[in-house]
């Protein structure tokens, strides 16, 4: 397979694009660090877990709370016809 031998111009786009590239997925892991250090010190204030608090906020991101409660209600309606709801 041969070698892709870039323009001038293709060049400078790549190196702009890995250079912001490289700052923004930088920035963004620090701003998910830095959202996880929050969670943690919240949960534990409020005797939660993370994960109950990172999964409301994932619900929230993306809108789908009323999608997550229908699931819900579909489960619960078959644990308690099971009897499993106990």
């Amino acid at each position: 397979m041969p070698i892709r031998t870039f323009q001038d111009r293709e060049i400078q786009k790549l190196k702009t694009l890995m250079s912001e590239g490289i700052q923004v997925t930088g920035e963004v892991e620090a701003l998910r660090e830095g959202l996880k250090d929050t969670v943690k010190a919240i949960a534990e204030e409020m005797d939660m877990k993370p994960a109950v608090l990172n999964k409301a906020i994932r619900i929230a991101y993306k809108n789908e709370f009323a999608n997550v409660q229908d699931s819900f209600n579909a489960v619960e309606e078959i644990l308690q016809a099971t009897g499993r709801d106990v």
